[in-house]
């Protein structure tokens, strides 16, 4: 029940889904495929795939690092939005794009999730759309700070896929279910 006035209708969001930011990520081989499954399930049910890719200073855009992680790529048609910002939304026209295509609710997937994955998140639910995190297809790596401590990369995704079970928002839903219990319709 999103805040928009118009019939339900999804589109799975994939962010970032690139070498140079998937490297070092947690289960990557097992958070790539169960995004791969995903996209095959969206493209399947006729499912808008919208695909969103970073680039900046480190992310040179077309180096390897700035590439789609091999087997994940859009088909030709889909929707692929360039971003700067952690948020897709940010200084981007998805929020424009989704208007026209009236999608009023995200599946969200990708990298990295305490970064571009979080920001991407509460900025769908900030802006009136119910949002579904893909809770086993996205990831990041660990935080290695100067002092030593650390926080795991699986600490880091079960506390986003916790976190967006319990936030709430006016006129909006937000849970996070693996890949497997999602209805692609």
């Amino acid at each position: 029940m999103s805040t928009f006035d118009t019939e339900k209708k999804t589109a799975l969001l994939v962010v970032d889904a690139q070498v140079g930011v998937l490297r070092n990520a947690w289960q990557k081989q097992e958070r790539v495929a169960k995004l791969q499954q995903a996209v095959l399930r969206a493209r399947s049910a006729g499912m808008p795939v919208i695909w969103v890719q970073h680039a900046d200073s480190e992310l040179v855009p077309g180096s390897a690092d700035w590439q789609w992680e091999p087997p994940l790529a859009p088909a030709e048609g889909e929707l692929h939005i360039e971003k700067q910002f952690n948020s897709s939304f940010e200084q981007t026209p998805l929020a424009d794009a989704l208007k026209q295509m009236g999608i009023t609710h995200i599946l969200l997937g990708g990298a990295a999730t305490n970064w571009c994955i979080r920001a991407t998140a509460y900025g769908a639910l900030e802006r009136g759309y119910d949002l579904t995190l893909l809770k086993d297809a996205h990831t990041t790596e660990s935080l290695v700070f100067d002092d030593g401590t650390v926080i795991s990369a699986e600490n880091i995704i079960t506390e986003l896929n916790i976190g967006l079970q319990w936030v709430s928002y006016p006129q909006r839903t937000s849970q996070a279910v693996r890949v497997d219990d999602v209805k692609f319709e």
